[in-house]
C-alpha cells in the first residue's frame, strides 16, 4: 500500500441523471453523452498516477470502470458527508496524503492531480478552485472535518467561504490551478470537442 490516495467520486452515468443543468437545455441525451465522455477524460487522467485510487460511485459499482482499482458507494445525505466519509475511511486506513476529485472536468490531467499531491508537502489543505467559485479538486494530509461542515454546496461562494474558515483557525492551504467544469450549454461552447459530441 503506498501513503498516497486518490478519490474519484463517479456518478453513475444513467440517462437523465447526469449534467441536469446542461440537460436543461441540451436534452438529456445529450447531456448523458457529455458526461460519459468527461468520464473517460477522468479515468485517463487518473489511470497514469501512481497512487492507490478508491473510485466512490454515487449508485451502484460498475466493474468496467477503473478495472483494477477499488471501488464503493458514496455514503451521506449530501455531498459534504459524502467527501468526508470517503476521507475519514482513507486517514483510518492509514494514508497520509488524500486528494478527491470528480469527474467532469474537461482538462483534467495526470500533471494537475499531481500538482496537488506536491502542494501537500507543505500544507495541510490544497484545492483546485474552479471557475464557478467551487472546487475540482481537495486534498488534505490531515483531516479536518470542519471543510464539509455547514457548507453552501453548489454555490459561487463555496470556496472563498472555505478559505476564510481555514485562515480563521491557522490551517495551512494552498490552491493549484484554476479549471471550469461542463455544468451549462455555455460552458460546453468552451469546448468544441466536447460540443461536437451532441446533436441539436
Amino acid at each position: 500500500m503506498s501513503k498516497t490516495l486518490l478519490i474519484i467520486f463517479v456518478k453513475n452515468i444513467k440517462l437523465g441523471k447526469v449534467k441536469t443543468r446542461l440537460a436543461k437545455t441540451v436534452g438529456n441525451e445529450n447531456a448523458f453523452k457529455v458526461y460519459k465522455a468527461l468520464v473517460k477524460v477522468t479515468e485517463k487522467a487518473t489511470s497514469k498516477i501512481n497512487v492507490d485510487k478508491r473510485i466512490y460511485f454515487s449508485d451502484n459499482i460498475v466493474d468496467e470502470k477503473w478495472p483494477n482499482d477499488y471501488k464503493t458507494i458514496q455514503k451521506g445525505t449530501d455531498l459534504g458527508e459524502r467527501m468526508s466519509n470517503a476521507f475519514q475511511d482513507g486517514f483510518d486506513d492509514g494514508y497520509e496524503k488524500i486528494a478527491l476529485i470528480g469527474s467532469d472536468l474537461p482538462n483534467i490531467s495526470t500533471k494537475i492531480i499531481q500538482d496537488g499531491f506536491n502542494e501537500l508537502q507543505n500544507n495541510d489543505v490544497v484545492f483546485g478552485p474552479a471557475e464557478d467559485g467551487g472546487y475540482y479538486l481537495i486534498g488534505m494530509s490531515k483531516f479536518h472535518n470542519c471543510i464539509f461542515e455547514n457548507k453552501a454546496w453548489s454555490t459561487s461562494v463555496l470556496l472563498e467561504e472555505t478559505l476564510a474558515e481555514l485562515k480563521q483557525k491557522k490551517i495551512e492551504v494552498s490552491l493549484i490551478e484554476t479549471l471550469n467544469d461542463i455544468d451549462t450549454f455555455e460552458d460546453l461552447q468552451e469546448y468544441p470537442k466536447f460540443l461536437k459530441l451532441i446533436s441539436i
